[in-house]
């Protein structure tokens, strides 16, 4: 099973007018609220220093986007850039994970907001951590989040969105498979009566590092607890600005969200612009069940 490319891609490209997305544009979150497609996504400009900017569509193609960003650099920790933001709505409120990069590495942090422009910083998660996301619902009364202690993919639970405990491994790269060196999760896991079909990136060191897209299939009470994970990627470089761009071979996505039971999914071409590719929620959730 692969994702099918949307035409008119890539449908997300960096605006020369605005010195601090003149560059790149790429790893962006989206949700559906209201009828509309929602992006915050990461942008550099010369400095490379990443900032976080606001577009809508009512199609997920055609954007319509502010001039500024709607989150900047403002901790120690952010001094580099603000990058690679997720973004979930649980009980009204919306949360968006992201990693701050300083001259320290990177730190995973939270924010929220309640209109998706403008947003609160929340109490920091952890250094060297990036890759998290919020599922959108609590399980077992508490908050779960998806992260990365490197290489591996975790889970964690928190009653509070500010103290996680409870922290176990998910799961690990593959020796010898397309996703050996590292993995990460992609966008929000999805909710089915099945599981929670959760989109990830992989990396292996063929032709530099390669990253892909995969999937699997987390069970619904417990997703620490995997119930299958399909063999093959779904989503693997092939178009020149998807290998050509500021990091080479590269689809990265941090958003999947799901509309009339079709799933789409957005990610960063080669660091440098944004892709779409979709699928039916059904037929990806049967490959993350049987692939």
């Amino acid at each position: 099973m692969e994702l099918k490319r949307h035409p008119q891609n890539p449908v997300f490209m960096p605006n020369p007018m605005n010195d601090w997305e003149a560059l790149n544009v790429f790893n962006c979150a989206v949700v559906h609220h209201n009828g509309l497609f929602h992006m915050l996504y990461r942008a550099q400009g010369r400095s490379y220093t990443s900032y976080i900017g606001y577009a809508v569509s009512a199609d997920g193609v055609e954007w319509k986007r502010l001039d500024k960003p709607v989150m900047s650099p403002e901790l120690p920790e952010e001094s580099r850039g603000v990058e690679d933001p997720r973004v979930v709505e649980v009980d009204g409120t919306f949360y968006m994970t992201y990693a701050a990069y300083g001259v320290n590495g990177s730190r995973a942090m939270l924010a929220r907001s309640d209109n998706l422009i403008t947003w609160e910083r929340m109490k920091p998660f952890e250094w060297d951590n990036k890759d998290h996301v919020i599922f959108p619902r609590k399980i077992g009364g508490r908050y779960v989040m998806l992260h990365r202690r490197p290489p591996d993919i975790w889970i964690g639970y928190s009653d509070d969105m500010e103290n996680w405990t409870d922290h176990k491994v998910v799961m690990k790269p593959r020796p010898g498979t397309w996703e050996d060196l590292k993995i990460g999760a992609a966008g929000p896991p999805i909710y089915t009566d099945d599981g929670w079909v959760l989109i990830y990136h992989g990396v292996n060191q063929d032709n530099g590092r390669t990253y892909r897209l995969g999937v699997a299939l987390l069970d619904l009470e417990d997703p620490s607890k995997v119930i299958n994970r399909a063999r093959y990627p779904i989503l693997e470089p092939e178009e020149t600005w998807e290998h050509r761009g500021d990091v080479p071979h590269v689809v990265f996505s941090c958003a999947n969200p799901v509309v009339d039971g079709t799933v789409y999914v957005f990610y960063g071409g080669a660091d440098r612009v944004i892709g779409l590719a979709t699928c039916s929620l059904e037929e990806l959730k049967d490959y993350a069940a049987n692939g």
